[in-house]
């Protein structure tokens, strides 16, 4: 459908929620983010009480239709940073009580957490209603999606006509999520720089939810899941479960879908007790912890989303992965009774930053996510660093620094050993099912270490940091023994240019007992490590750069540490050496075992 058949509508005057300035245009933008994320919540907790096997069809409609939000939430986000706004998505305002209204919507429209069936089939029909003919424009108080997306579109036309499309598409294209950050739908992600491309997204939003014209079933792309058919927008979708029947060529909204029969077997849904909340059950419960675990890791969620859609699309792909924890967590809280024939859920109630155990700033900083990749804040660099070995013993001489590697504001490091774009994480970490379980050590350095005394020196040493670099080893003698001989200077001198290599700081030194380490110059850098013969090594963090735990609790910052990235060391988040053993390598690994999708369609 070309833009000239929408807008046989689309041009009559605008009243409610007109836009009128720059400003205008990025505050609807925004309330269309927060009307796309509304609509998640409620799709997932349909999708997540429906059992796979006995509803199969419903699973699929469902997931489909729940994939292509996502892809609206993004187009909604490009739209609002090609005018130069800023998604915001961590926020208290994205998650209010359940029920809810769409925002800025019309208020008898009511958003509820429900399992799958008539109930919630009745409420998607409703929030997906296509516009009447004839439907003006409305910014505000919209009676359906289709007239809201239509009053940004007259809104980004008189702006441009107004002001000229250079001063209306004024942001940074670099925040734009394109198809390679996108891979999880048939429909079409596109990169808004000018006029077309933004009416192109509204095009692409409007007719997945709504088809191709008003009046039609179709929304233009390959379903989904069956790529060789035509794809039904949402609405005819949910038409299809209720009628229990397919649309097929020819069939129009007045005939109905005539095709195909479709089985919904409601006794194959979960009995998710309707909108819950952390408050039906007291602090320390089985199914409130289960609740509040959800609630984290959904809030995280929305933190990677905020950060990818604002100078980090690459933090998409993290975004999606996370897809696998939230439905795990939320299956699990389906399988929990609450209630006569009732069973808990999830909650989506927002977690402010400051209790998830790490802030939202910008300060320099790793925090480990569960399970998952290191997430990097602050543009902290990041460099490949080479082991130098002597060629007659491949004794350990020193790092040579090589090439910077480009970085986006907030960047996620593989953590499971798994990614094909390591150093960076890509999401694979979900689909193999890593277990990032953290071990190490909290106490700090000197309640661990052993000192070894030399004359003119103190050695310290805490073994569980080693990581097998082998400076401390030598040619010919380790360092502990070369201690005997410290009163000859230039033997204190070896010791400590040995230790200085020390990538994790396992060795450190004093001139004396008890007196104040003696550390070199690093930068606040992180050091993507390769070893003799093209051994992949650790992750080299230097400069005093904090490093968060997924549980919230914070390593000793100190100025080096190594950080594991093979995915098998004993004490994670810390490298132990395990690469070494297993011969890591950063070579792409064979294909991960399990699907390829977001973590949502095998239920």
């Amino acid at each position: 459908m070309n833009h000239s058949a929408r807008r046989q509508h689309a041009a009559a005057p605008v009243t409610p929620g007109r836009i009128a300035t720059l400003d205008d245009l990025r505050e609807h933008l925004q309330w269309a983010i927060e009307l796309e994320h509304a609509t998640l919540p409620p799709y997932l907790c349909a999708l997540y009480s429906l059992d796979p096997e006995r509803n199969p069809e419903a699973v699929e409609a469902v997931a489909g239709v729940f994939i292509e939000e996502m892809l609206h939430l993004t187009l909604a986000a490009n739209l609002l940073n090609a005018v130069g706004g800023r998604p915001r998505l961590d926020s208290p305002r994205m998650l209010p009580p359940h029920p809810r209204r769409l925002p800025h919507g019309d208020p008898s429209l009511e958003l509820s957490l429900l399992p799958f069936g008539p109930e919630a089939l009745d409420m998607f029909l409703r929030l997906e209603r296509p516009a009447p003919p004839g439907a003006p424009p409305e910014g505000d108080g919209y009676e359906t999606i289709g007239q809201f997306y239509d009053a940004i579109e007259v809104g980004l036309r008189h702006l441009c006509d107004r002001l000229g499309e250079r001063e209306v598409f004024r942001g940074d294209s670099a925040r734009q999520v394109h198809a390679g950050h996108f891979r999880q739908t048939a429909g079409r992600m596109i990169a808004v720089n000018d006029l077309a491309s933004a009416l192109a997204a509204l095009e692409e939003i409007v007719e997945e939810g709504e088809g191709t014209s008003r009046g039609a079933v179709w929304d233009g792309d390959p379903d989904v899941h069956h790529p060789d058919r035509d794809e039904v927008a949402h609405y005819y979708r949910f038409q299809e479960l209720r009628a229990g029947r397919r649309y097929r060529r020819g069939d129009t909204p007045r005939s109905g879908p005539t095709g195909e029969t479709i089985t919904v077997d409601l006794l194959g849904v979960l009995p998710m007790r309707p909108n819950p909340r952390l408050a039906d059950h007291a602090p320390g419960s089985a199914i409130r912890t289960a609740q509040e675990e959800f609630d984290h890791t959904y809030c995280t969620l929305l933190h990677l989303l905020e950060q990818a859609f604002n100078g980090s699309p690459r933090l998409l792909a993290v975004a999606t992965a996370t897809m696998y924890r939230l439905k795990a967590q939320a299956q699990a809280l389906m399988r929990m009774p609450d209630g006569e024939g009732t069973t808990a859920g999830p909650t989506f109630e927002y977690v402010p930053p400051e209790h998830r155990g790490w802030s939202a700033d910008d300060r320099q900083r790793i925090v480990v996510l569960p399970d998952g990749p290191y997430l990097v804040y602050g543009g902290v660099p990041l460099k490949r660093k080479r082991k130098i070995v002597a060629a007659e013993n491949n004794a350990a001489l020193t790092w040579q620094t090589g090439e910077t590697l480009a970085t986006e504001d907030t960047y996620a490091l593989c953590r499971c050993g798994r990614s094909s774009a390591k150093p960076f994480c890509d999401g694979t970490h979900a689909r193999v099912g890593f277990d990032g379980t953290e071990s190490a050590d909290v106490r700090p350095y000197e309640e661990l270490q052993h000192v070894h005394d030399g004359v003119g020196i103190s050695a310290q040493r805490v073994g569980e940091l080693c990581v097998h670099a082998a400076f401390c080893i030598g040619r010919t003698r380790p360092i502990a023994e070369m201690l005997a001989d410290t009163e000859d200077s230039d033997v204190r001198s070896n010791i400590m240019g040995r230790i200085d290599h020390c990538p994790s700081g396992s060795y450190s030194f004093a001139l004396r007992r008890g007196g104040d380490s003696v550390e070199p110059d690093l930068p606040q850098a992180i050091s993507v490590l390769e070893e003799e013969g093209g051994l992949a090594s650790a992750l080299w963090v230097t400069g005093g750069v904090p490093v968060q735990r997924a549980d919230g609790r914070p390593l000793e910052t100190r100025n080096r540490m190594t950080l594991c990235r093979c995915g098998h060391s004993a004490g994670k988040p810390l490298c132990d050496g395990t690469h070494r053993e297993i011969h890591f390598r950063e070579e792409a690994p064979g294909p991960a075992t399990g699907p390829a999708d977001d973590g949502i369609k095998d239920n």
